[in-house]
C-alpha cells in the first residue's frame, strides 16, 4: 500500500508539473489578416457585416477603394471617431489597403430588411425623389447618378447605400451638412450635403432604409455616364 501511495503521489506531481508547463506556454495566434482585423468585428459585426446596433455600417463587400479612403481619412483626421482614429493612427497605407481588400472580398448575405418605418408617406416619396431624380433647382444630383442604378455602389471607390441602418445614413449625411466629415478635395459630398435640409436628409435615410436588396448586391463595375461633379478619392 505504501508503494502504491508513493506511485500515486509521484503521478500527481508529474501531472501538476505538466499542467504548469502547459499553462506557461502561450497559445499560438495565427498571423493572418482575418486575425489582425478581428477588432473590427466588435463594432461592425461578424466578419464586417452590419450589426443590429443601428449605427455601425457594413464593411463586407464594399469597394476596396472606398474602404481604403475612409481608413486613411480616419487616420489623417478628415473623419472623426476616437475609436477608429486610435486603431489606425500608426498604420501605413499598405496595411490599410490590405484591410480594405480583405473586407471588400467578403461576400456575406444581407439580413432581411424591415419594411416598418415611422416615416410618413410624404417623407418616403420625397426620399425616393431625391434618390432617384435629385433636385436640379437646388443643385442636388440624384443618388443613383453616383452610387449606381441599383444603389449597391460602383467600383472602385463609391459605396452602396442599401442595407445600412437609417440612423447611420442620416448621421453621415448630417455630418456633411455640419462640416464634421470631410473627404479628399474636391469634397463633392460636402457640397451636396450643404445643399440638403434636415428634412431632406431624414427623407433620404428613411427611404433607403426600407428598400430591399437586389439579387446582385455587388458594386457595379462602372457608371453609364460621367459623375455629375468631380470628387476626390476617385482614380484619375
Amino acid at each position: 500500500m505504501k508503494k502504491r501511495a508513493l506511485r500515486l503521489l509521484a503521478l500527481g506531481l508529474l501531472l501538476a508539473v505538466q499542467g504548469m508547463a502547459n499553462a506557461a506556454t502561450p497559445a499560438t495566434v495565427p498571423d493572418t489578416i482575418e486575425q489582425r482585423v478581428a477588432a473590427c468585428i466588435a463594432c461592425h459585426g461578424r466578419e464586417g457585416a452590419t450589426t443590429n446596433a443601428g449605427y455601425f455600417p457594413r464593411l463586407a463587400g464594399k469597394p476596396a477603394g472606398y474602404l481604403f479612403n475612409q481608413l486613411v481619412s480616419f487616420r489623417d483626421g478628415r473623419r472623426f471617431n476616437s475609436d477608429m482614429a486610435y486603431m489606425v493612427q500608426h498604420l501605413s497605407d499598405a496595411y490599410l489597403r490590405e484591410m480594405a481588400d480583405y473586407f471588400a472580398g467578403l461576400q456575406l448575405p444581407y439580413p432581411p430588411i424591415s419594411p416598418n418605418s415611422d416615416a410618413t408617406p410624404e417623407q418616403l416619396q420625397r426620399g425616393r425623389q431625391l434618390v432617384r431624380e435629385g433636385d436640379a433647382a437646388r443643385g442636388i444630383p440624384a443618388c443613383v447618378q453616383c452610387h449606381g442604378a441599383a444603389l449597391t455602389g460602383v467600383q472602385p471607390a463609391i459605396p452602396g447605400l442599401l442595407g445600412l441602418p437609417r440612423l447611420y445614413v442620416s448621421s453621415q449625411l448630417g455630418a456633411w451638412l455640419t462640416k464634421e466629415r470631410h473627404a479628399p478635395a474636391p469634397d463633392c459630398m460636402a457640397d451636396i450635403g450643404r445643399r440638403m435640409t434636415t428634412a431632406d436628409i431624414n427623407a433620404v435615410a428613411s427611404w433607403l432604409a426600407v428598400q430591399p436588396m437586389p439579387v446582385d448586391t455587388k458594386p457595379a463595375a462602372s457608371l453609364p455616364a460621367p459623375l455629375p461633379m468631380t470628387c476626390g478619392g476617385m482614380p484619375k
